[in-house]
């Protein structure tokens, strides 16, 4: 296939044809919070939200930009050979401050003659005029790309994650981001309880429908010490096995654009506090089951978009 051998978009792919050679990634926190969990909008932050803030592999928020930066090579160059890294600001919402220490944070980290590009975690209700003039100075001066938490387009499902934010809020940001040139990446959740497959597929289809650049699937993790974990425990839901996760993300991958580069087919969680399933603590597993689908299938991403996108539902 026209992706190194793969039958979707994959960010490694992307990456070497933009940088000429592999990239890795540097998890960073800039040691803020989030208007979900700091009583703005809410507290506790979205249901499935662990203590971390999604930035489980991080670097430590008392330490600078530049010494999670050197750890954070330090861990990338025991598993690969590289050279050029992107710095991401992984934990909590990093658009969500002042926009003058935003700023420098963000300097701070593409100072590296090592760092090619800069990926920001946040969320769509926190990228206000303010921001958007910082993140198109930043977009002018390295590869910039923003990942917003959409999770779901449903309404229903968004309020029982207690995700904070509107549908039209979301749209407003993309198109803002847009407007400027910057890349927008969105994660989303499968297994979210009371979605069926054919409710992913929507919101799947409306991604790439909205033009993004970018997108990250993830399974439903029940981590501990998360209201989530607190629910699952009263009145435990069904949870998606490998296989049925496995013959989803393929569904979706048919539906997406074939110029949408995937970021994440599945999750990675700490075996410490990852509560259910198991299974995805075997990735490589997950991946190749992936790969193994679409050959059988003799199916890639963008198969069937804008055409069949919902005839596996």
């Amino acid at each position: 296939m026209r992706w190194n051998n793969k039958r979707y978009h994959a960010l490694n792919s992307y990456l070497r044809k933009k940088h000429g050679e592999k990239v890795g990634k540097l998890s960073l926190s800039a040691g803020l919070t989030c208007p979900n969990r700091d009583g703005t909008l809410s507290v506790g932050g979205c249901i499935f939200c662990g203590e971390d803030g999604a930035g489980t592999f991080a670097g430590c928020p008392s330490d600078s930009i530049d010494e999670q930066i050197q750890q954070q090579k330090r861990i990338q160059k025991k598993k690969w050979d590289v050279k050029k890294y992107i710095a991401y600001f992984q934990s909590y919402t990093n658009t969500y401050g002042d926009p003058k220490k935003l700023e420098a944070l963000y300097m701070r980290a593409i100072q590296d003659d090592e760092v090619c590009g800069l990926a920001i975690a946040t969320r769509p209700d926190c990228i206000d005029e303010a921001i958007l003039e910082v993140l198109d100075r930043i977009n002018h001066k390295t590869h910039l790309w923003i990942e917003l938490g959409l999770q779901t387009m449903h309404p229903a499902t968004a309020k029982w994650i207690n995700r904070g934010y509107t549908l039209d809020v979301f749209e407003k940001a993309v198109q803002s981001l847009k407007a400027h040139g910057i890349e927008v990446v969105v994660h989303v959740i499968v297994g979210l309880p009371g979605e069926t497959e054919a409710d992913i597929l929507q919101t799947t289809r409306y991604l790439s429908e909205m033009g993004i650049q970018g997108i990250k699937i993830h399974l439903l993790h029940v981590i501990a010490h998360t209201r989530l974990h607190e629910v699952f425990k009263k009145e435990p839901f069904p949870i998606l096995t490998q296989e049925a996760y496995i013959e989803t993300v393929v569904h979706m991958l048919e539906c997406l654009s074939s110029s949408i580069v995937i970021h994440r087919l599945t999750g990675d969680g700490a075996r410490e506090t990852l509560v259910a399933p198991q299974w995805p603590l075997h990735k490589r597993s997950v991946l190749n089951g992936i790969d193994q689908r679409l050959k059988t299938l003799d199916t890639w991403q963008g198969k069937n978009c804008n055409t069949q996108c919902s005839s596996h539902t």
